[in-house]
């Protein structure tokens, strides 16, 4: 099944026992970077890993027994499925002993990462929703105009409408008497039409709190049909685009989502850049590992900017659950650190935790240049 909007997830987060624990499993399965043999070893690293983890856990027999039976399962999923998977990203969600079993497949690769907890872990799915624009692309030309719902790689038809208007004729007739009439009947109708198309795209647009809009159309009604726009679709349209709409809904999708990732790289840019000039005036933003998890201990970070598929150890406090580098010591409360596979994740929940921003980039990025991980400052401690 397709992630495709926040409903999914809500019904995924009603699923509890309070008895028994819930495996997530998240795994990077990026063809257009991985090759299929570093995705199935990824796949067997995390699930060994997680064995490994289950062993030192202190759980009872039934517990011990439908993780166990979860992994098995999602160990044979993964076997007979990975190797023709299609997309970028897989979450799986399983509780044996409850009979739970979800997947889903997303359009994102995620960071791998295997979670055993009361709830199926979530987090990962909201924030690749949120990455998403939920976008209405409208493709019209003077006889039919189509509107499509576009989220997350996915497209839906939403409504149609037909309205036959005529060509320009020819000058003819009694010194070009009629057919001056009938261009001006003809330019009203297609006025009315537009306007009428106007409307209803507004009409969508307030039923369903779209965020973008993108109209596929000729070039040469883009000076009629501007105009019509209420101030609200102005504001939010994105672009124009060559399309008909005899044109099948995978060209309209393709063309679409490949405006929309090049406005999203322009947006990450933006950002990117604000973040390094604030750094460059040493102002309100950090970067490097050290520096990151200081400003998110003490809850300055607002924006946490980090390359998608970092890792790094760390140790955390199990007392405060401030997150360090290397700190043996916790030098808030005096506890003894324990160690972290990957602080990054995290890091990642911690920010999510304190209403941060998350924003990971992907590779190339200037990110990369300043210790792959850094952030913008609510303020700065003095």
């Amino acid at each position: 099944m397709k992630l495709l909007n926040r409903k999914q997830i809500e019904n995924l987060s009603k699923f509890k026992d309070h008895h028994l624990l819930t495996t997530s499993f998240y795994l990077d399965t990026d063809k257009s970077r991985l090759s299929k043999k570093e995705i199935n070893v990824s796949s067997k690293n995390l699930l060994r890993q997680a064995k490994s983890r289950l062993e030192h856990m202190d759980l009872n027999k039934e517990q011990r027994e439908s993780l166990t039976k979860d992994l098995d399962k999602i160990k044979k999923f993964s076997s007979r499925s990975l190797p023709s998977y299609n997309f970028s990203g897989l979450a799986v969600f399983s509780c044996h002993h409850k009979n739970f079993w979800q997947e889903l497949n997303l359009p994102e690769p995620p960071r791998n990462r295997t979670v055993f907890d009361q709830n199926p872990y979530l987090r990962p799915l909201s924030a690749l929703i949120e990455e998403y624009k939920k976008i209405c692309t409208l493709v019209f030309d003077r006889r039919e105009a189509k509107w499509y719902k576009i989220f997350a790689g996915d497209i839906t038809l939403l409504e149609t409408m037909e309205e036959d208007v005529p060509s320009k004729v020819k000058e003819g007739g009694w010194e070009g008497y009629e057919s001056k009439r009938i261009e001006r009947h003809i330019a009203t109708h297609l006025r009315e039409y537009f306007k009428n198309i106007a409307k209803k795209t507004f009409r969508l647009f307030k039923k369903n709190s779209y965020e973008w809009l993108i109209l596929g159309a000729q070039e040469e009604y883009s000076s009629e049909f501007d105009p019509l726009l209420h101030p609200y679709l102005k504001d939010r349209l994105q672009g124009w685009l060559h399309l008909k709409p005899n044109d099948s809904p995978n060209k309209v999708l393709q063309n679409s989502l490949e405006l929309e990732k090049q406005l999203l790289k322009k947006e990450e840019k933006k950002l990117t850049h604000h973040f390094i000039s604030e750094l460059k005036r040493d102002e309100l933003a950090v970067s490097g590992l050290k520096e990151t998890l200081k400003s998110l201990n003490r809850g300055e970070l607002q924006t946490l900017f980090v390359m998608r598929n970092y890792s790094s150890p760390g140790r955390t406090c199990p007392h405060c659950q401030l997150l360090f580098v290397d700190e043996a010591v916790c030098p808030s409360c005096g506890e003894k650190t324990e160690p972290l596979v990957d602080v990054i994740d995290e890091a990642i929940e911690a920010a999510w935790d304190k209403s941060s921003q998350v924003k990971q980039m992907g590779s190339p990025s200037e990110l990369d240049q300043y210790g792959k991980i850094g952030g913008l400052l609510r303020y700065k401690a003095r």
